[in-house]
């Protein structure tokens, strides 16, 4: 059950007002800022006595199963998680980790939003109050695709401001050129091999079905009909909206809302993968279920798009807990989704992360599917 702060009397601002401001920095030094990367390392480094134990000797008879992830985001133009500050040797060396892992997909989330932009994108440095990048994020990731033997997808533009503001035709015409451009300037790359339209909606924009049918339609005929995929989110009890006092939206109506929206997008759309962290735990299969049927009933393939932060702690964001993790992997299994992505491997399950958390995750990941590193 989902603890809100009227039903706390205000738990989480109280909790941080009571810690103080010292336990409070304290806490984030701790959660967030002691964990740099020459800490990470020392810890995987070190010798510790083994204890002569295994996690196995302690699991419960299982019931969790669950499904491998083969797909992750790549989150540099970000939004809310912050920057690592990779160069190409430490990209590389994670998507090592990535390989090991069993992921064989590389989305990149966006190649811009607002002012900030992945790489020197002509289209966009004409049109827009946009800052010049100083690395060329896309050639990166799709040499380092092309080396690890992956696939990968490329996210377009976000203005932030057109479609929110209802100008869906700038969006749309912007992205167009984006396309052409990018796929003259980088689509000789073995690895692209596909486009993922990256601005998220839920039932509060149900006009985005316009520029996925636009764009996804013209990706695809620039690029001989190269793959699509979407991640929508579902209008669920953890949407900031809700948290803010609007009203959660019930599985009948999401059905109905986004069979709506799916017809107006067919043909534009390959893979649509729901997040899945914007629901309850106990909530999560039904959506799911009807996820994969709205995906089979417009002639989609169904992904699922499996958080790998935790959206329940007072303290944004942080890597999520195993059990949970585990428990939304055998959901998606149990509803027959074809592939799971996360968001996003980078930050929140990698061993090379700057959480701590995160490098214990991949271990118990790959511990449970019994993966040899």
């Amino acid at each position: 059950m989902m603890i809100t702060d009227s039903e706390t009397g205000g738990g989480r601002r109280r909790f941080l007002r009571n810690m103080g401001l010292a336990s409070a920095a304290a806490l984030a030094a701790g959660s967030l800022g002691a964990c740099r990367p020459d800490a990470t390392n020392a810890r995987r480094n070190t010798s510790v006595p083994a204890s002569g134990l295994s996690n196995k000797d302690f699991e419960t008879p299982g019931i969790f199963q669950g499904m491998p992830i083969r797909a992750t985001f790549l989150d540099e133009v970000s939004w809310d998680i912050p920057h690592q500050n990779w160069g190409v040797d430490e990209w590389n060396r994670d998507f090592e980790a990535m390989k090991a892992m069993g992921i064989d997909t590389v989305v990149m989330i966006r190649s811009g939003l607002g002012r900030w932009i992945a790489s020197p994108f002509e289209c966009i440095l004409k049109t827009e109050d946009v800052y010049y990048p100083p690395v060329d994020l896309t050639e990166m990731f799709l040499t380092l695709a092309d080396r690890h033997g992956m696939t990968f997808y490329f996210g377009m533009y976000d203005s932030g401001k057109y479609w929110i503001e209802g100008s869906f035709q700038k969006e749309i015409d912007l992205n167009l050129r984006l396309i052409d451009e990018v796929w003259a300037k980088y689509g000789q790359h073995k690895s692209f091999r596909g486009w993922y339209l990256s601005q998220e909606v839920s039932r509060r924009t149900k006009n985005m079905s316009k520029i996925y049918a636009e764009v996804g339609k013209h990706a695809k005929a620039v690029s001989g009909n190269l793959t699509t995929l979407v991640s929508p989110y579902i209008h669920g009890v953890k949407t900031d909206q809700v948290m803010g006092g609007d009203k959660a939206i019930t599985v009948e109506e999401h059905e109905r809302e986004w069979n709506e929206i799916l017809t107006n997008v067919e043909g534009a759309v390959d893979i649509l993968a729901f997040q899945d962290g914007q629901v309850d735990y106990h909530e999560l299969p039904d959506y799911l279920e009807v996820n994969k049927k709205l995906a089979d009933a417009h002639g989609m393939r169904c992904w699922t798009n499996i958080e790998s932060f935790d959206r329940d702690m007072p303290i944004r964001f942080l890597p999520i807990k195993w059990e949970k993790l585990l428990l939304k992997l055998e959901a998606a299994r149990k509803a027959g989704m074809e592939n799971a992505i996360t968001f996003e491997f980078s930050h929140f399950m990698s061993p090379h992360s700057t959480y701590l958390q995160a490098g214990y995750l991949y271990e118990r990941y790959m511990q449970h599917f019994n993966i040899n590193k």
